[in-house]
């Protein structure tokens, strides 16, 4: 099981692509997501996007691959997975005061 201090900040969409990510949903239709965080836990890496459309809706997080060299997005489909990424970046965003 992954902490906190697990997780090592990375920047390589941000380095390739700016604060700005257009990514296609199912209908080919462009979304504008802006990149607010991405680090590594283990061996995998992983994108926290926020959608420019609808700032107040949920952050979606992603795993990062990279495929012929191109970085690539993908959907995490073990929930438990998710569940363990989202819990650390909600640590991570919203650390609480040990009292």
């Amino acid at each position: 099981m992954y902490e906190l201090k697990d997780m090592k900040p990375t920047n390589q969409l941000r380095s390739a692509y700016g604060d700005d990510i257009i990514l296609y949903d199912d209908r080919e239709q462009s979304v504008a997501y802006k990149l607010l965080a991405e680090f590594q836990l283990g061996d995998q890496s992983y994108a926290v996007l926020q959608p420019e459309k609808g700032k107040n809706e949920e952050p979606e997080i992603f795993k990062v691959t990279s495929y012929d060299g191109e970085l690539e997005l993908e959907t995490i489909d073990d929930d438990d997975e998710w569940e363990t990424v989202s819990e650390l970046y909600d640590e991570m965003t919203f650390p609480q005061d040990d009292m």
